[in-house]
């Protein structure tokens, strides 16, 4: 599976140039509504070989990333006339981009499309590696292509109509790229004065390029790609357990508890020196307000990591690191092993 080319920074250009030189019969954005408004209209501005689109929009939020909405996607785009020559562009976060994906690369059995992340954590993260997909009755990603967009283009000026708390839950994947691969990414990241979308521009393409290695070497997660999943085992369980309450947490946010815990876990398997984990615990203390898991949860947590893709048979595999800028894949661990792991997270939170 060829990896997508990934434009950076001048992408109205690239997309004008692109649209010139392939006819597609019929083209569709497919937005949420806050795409829609704020970021749109600025590419929309600097097209100039666009002569006609439809726009598909839906609601925002990992609620609505189930098969039911692109149940409904793709009636609308039979009911719009799109055919095998269609091109799909999606246009903004995680969500959208996954969704679109998996709705476009099975629409008649695959139509071609482009990927335009407009938060930090899409351009970091759901940019690079071809995946695609839904969840399912609150399991996150449980259905989904391998299928690689057209190209994907970045641009940081979408990242100026974020609010602080989307910055920093993309960030978190940022500092998972650094912890698993690239000490010298974790460094950088963590010593910044201010953790903001100016302050982070210039590291989205380390970041990328820190992805992009990784799923060169391993296109379908058969191996070494798996560690990629550093801290979304036990952060997909705590994100999916949130989306049950009023105040559900971002992606990012459960992704850094999850980090955090993972790490205590490392450290109990005899992985990640003492010295690595306190280093890791102060780099996500000095970012992030953090709070203790409420351990009269942990049986309902722990249905959720049963499900994780990683697992094999009964046992939870684990992607842990061994120091800052290295990780381990396909680590088993027992319930009573995460579960310790929670306790000495929650008492380290104090």
């Amino acid at each position: 599976m060829k990896a997508a080319t990934i434009h950076f920074e001048v992408i109205s250009s690239v997309l004008d140039q692109y649209l010139k030189n392939n006819r597609y019969s019929t083209l569709f954005f497919l937005v949420d509504e806050m795409t829609h408004f704020h970021c749109l209209p600025l590419l929309l501005a600097d097209l100039d070989h666009l002569d006609a689109y439809e726009i598909l929009e839906i609601e925002s939020g990992e609620e609505h990333k189930t098969i039911e909405t692109v149940k409904n996607l793709w009636l609308a785009l039979t009911e719009l006339g799109a055919d095998r020559d269609t091109l799909v562009i999606n246009l903004g976060g995680g969500v959208l981009t996954d969704m679109g994906g998996f709705m476009a690369s099975t629409f008649k059995r695959g139509v071609k499309f482009i990927n335009i992340p407009t938060t930090l954590l899409s351009m970091v993260d759901a940019s690079a590696g071809g995946k695609n997909g839904v969840d399912l009755e609150g399991m996150k990603n449980m259905v989904g292509t391998f299928t690689q967009p057209e190209m994907v283009l970045i641009d940081p000026k979408f990242l100026k109509t974020l609010d602080p708390r989307q910055v920093k839950s993309g960030l978190a994947e940022m500092l998972k790229h650094g912890l698993i691969y690239d000490r010298d990414h974790w460094d950088n990241l963590v010593q910044l004065l201010q953790h903001d979308a100016e302050s982070l521009a210039p590291f989205i393409m380390d970041s990328i390029f820190i992805k992009q290695a990784v799923v060169d070497l391993d296109p379908y997660e058969k191996g070494k790609r798996k560690i990629l999943n550093f801290g979304h085992t036990i952060g997909h369980a705590i994100e999916s357990e949130s989306l049950e309450t009023d105040f559900p947490l971002l992606h990012g946010e459960a992704i850094v508890i999850g980090m955090l815990i993972e790490a205590f876990l490392s450290h109990q398997k005899n992985l990640l020196p003492t010295e690595d984990l306190v280093e890791v615990c102060e780099g996500f203390e000095s970012i992030y307000a953090l709070s203790a898991i409420d351990l009269k949860l942990f049986p309902n947590l722990m249905g959720w990591m049963k499900h994780d893709k990683k697992n094999t048979g009964s046992a939870i595999n684990f992607s842990l690191i061994d120091q800052i800028g290295q990780c381990q894949f396909n680590i088993a661990c027992t319930e009573n092993e995460i579960k310790e792991a929670f306790e000495n997270y929650n008492e380290w939170i104090g």
